[in-house]
């Protein structure tokens, strides 16, 4: 492909993703289930054709989005659940794996290998696919984490376990014994070499503490641990995620200024939602909807062997935990199994299969159905399954607020109209103030109510019942103010009116307030 037809496909890709992106806001549907679907429509309107690459998905994609997951994951919560992560993630990425590859060697008569290679790729509970899910929709602080966790080091469980297979039909044999030395290896050599970078990328930028180098040297961190851990041969996902979780955790801390974390958080932020939206879009470029259709039968049957494995290393396990660990609760474990979303990275390793694999081709459209069927039915449905479980449910607290608000909000509308109606001269001055001392204790009413809620100590409520949503509703309201003010700051300098030296730190002083408010 020339620089013009590369130049013509970007540009078509990001018209796309944004109005995919501004119709699934208005539609209030999965962001990522849209991208999928506009990848299936817009094949025909490219130059020519571009698909997925599965070298750039795993050595530059997915260090990416593994990287922004790990620097965003709050610590001592993961630190809290690491049980049932490690459960999920290793475990029952093995059970899952082992299952799938039985039915699919009974449902399609596959041989052992090429099942055991498609159960471990659908294994895969897709990072990216869940991270993009989860950030749609509203569910326990503590769920959202579990779920983030698993899928993080689920990428590295399941590589680990593909490259393994690779080894046994590459040499024709592997003993248990010298697989599980080889899995500890992989997984502790990963361990140790993101301990490394992180921690050395930690110094380097504490002491610096310069925004746009801090940048810099996070990007290398998170394509360079990838890469040295598949040039020692140990994992490189967990190098990665790790990397990034010391990073998150110790880089981020209050060594470093506020607006250099800030502006590195920002940054990775729209990385990651930049390479979200072109994968997404590439899955829906290269399904093959007349493949796709041929091969349906045998795609339902590969799904219904994901969910059944899935099904067994969900409930079996985390019913076994009770008894060292505080219980999840069930409407918990629904969304876990429900949330196995596929994405990129299973059809990346079906791509990388061994050449002289017999029935690769069939393999590939297997994942590949697969996967579009588990974006769109599961993205699709999963927020739906949130409100049906009520685990997105208002709070007592914040229908008060909100009805309270709608109060003020109506009363002052119609108070603007009065205005109106008296200056125009429709409307007696009598009558006008007659019907305007009405809506003026609904008013005066609404502010008090508000002011004693927003005024309430943030240890006041109770974060177990979502009570802790009031005081997140009025930090979103102060970031809007903080915003304003620094978007004066910065008027104030492009018109030379103040100089940078103050405004520089007024600024400083802002993004500590920023820091320090809650997410909405």
């Amino acid at each position: 492909m020339d620089v013009a037809q590369l130049v013509t496909v970007i540009i078509i890709l990001l018209l796309v993703a944004t109005s995919v992106a501004l119709l699934c806001r208005k539609l209030r549907v999965s962001y990522v289930s849209g991208l999928v679907l506009a990848g299936l429509a817009i094949t025909e309107l490219l130059p020519r054709r571009i698909g997925l690459n599965d070298s750039l998905i795993l050595n530059v994609f997915l260090p990416i989005l593994l990287f922004d997951a790990a620097i965003n994951v709050n610590f001592s919560r993961l630190r809290s659940s690491i049980k049932s992560v490690a459960l999920l993630a290793g475990p029952g990425v093995v059970i899952c794996s082992g299952v799938t590859a039985v039915l699919l060697k009974w449902g399609l008569g596959l041989a052992w290998i090429p099942a055991l290679f498609t159960g471990v790729i659908l294994a895969i509970t897709d990072t990216v696919s869940v991270m993009a899910a989860f950030k749609e929709i509203s569910v326990p602080a503590q769920l959202a984490t579990i779920v983030e966790g698993e899928s993080l080091f689920n990428d590295g469980a399941s590589l680990v376990l593909f490259s393994l297979l690779t080894k046994v039909y590459a040499t024709g044999s592997l003993t248990i014994l010298d697989g599980l030395q080889e899995l500890f290896v992989v997984i502790v050599g990963g361990t140790l070499v993101g301990l490394a970078l992180g921690y050395l990328s930690t110094g380097l930028f504490v002491r610096t503490d310069d925004s746009l180098s801090s940048i810099l040297l996070t990007m290398a961190v998170a394509l360079g641990a990838n890469q040295i851990g598949n040039l020692m041969h140990v994992s490189g996902v967990v190098a990665v995620v790790v990397a990034g979780l010391v990073v998150g955790t110790l880089g981020l801390s209050e060594r470093v200024s506020a607006s250099s974390r800030l502006t590195l958080l920002s940054f990775w932020e729209y990385a990651s939602f930049s390479v979200n939206s072109v994968i997404f879009l590439l899955i829906g470029i290269e399904v093959d909807l007349i493949t796709f259709w041929k091969t349906l039968p045998s795609v339902l049957v590969a799904v219904l062997a994901y969910q059944v494995g899935r099904i067994l290393s969900v409930y079996p396990l985390l019913a076994g935990m009770r008894r060292f660990e505080r219980p999840i609760p069930w409407r918990w474990q629904h969304v876990l199994f429900l949330g196995n979303i596929k994405g990129s990275v299973s059809m990346a390793l079906a791509l990388s299969l061994p050449a002289t694999l017999k029935g690769r081709e069939q393999l590939i459209a297997l994942v590949f159905g697969g996967v579009l069927l588990s974006v769109v039915g599961q993205g699709l449905s999963l927020p739906w399954l949130v409100k049906r479980l009520r685990l997105s449910h208002f709070s007592a607290s914040r229908r008060q607020t909100e009805e309270l608000q709608a109060q003020l909000m109506t009363a002052k509308a119609a108070q603007d109209e009065l205005d109106s109606l008296l200056k125009s001269g429709v409307l007696p001055k009598a009558i006008y103030e007659e019907m305007r001392s009405v809506y003026q204790v609904q008013v005066a009413g609404a502010e008090r109510a508000l002011r004693e809620l927003y005024n309430r100590r943030p240890d006041e409520f109770d974060p177990k019942s979502g009570e802790l949503h009031q005081r997140v509703k009025l930090d979103a309201l102060r970031r809007r103010l903080l915003l304003a003010e620094k978007g004066a700051l910065n008027e104030g300098i492009r018109k030379r009116i103040l100089s940078e030296e103050i405004v520089r730190e007024r600024i400083k002083t802002i993004d500590e307030q920023l820091l320090q408010l809650e997410d909405e």
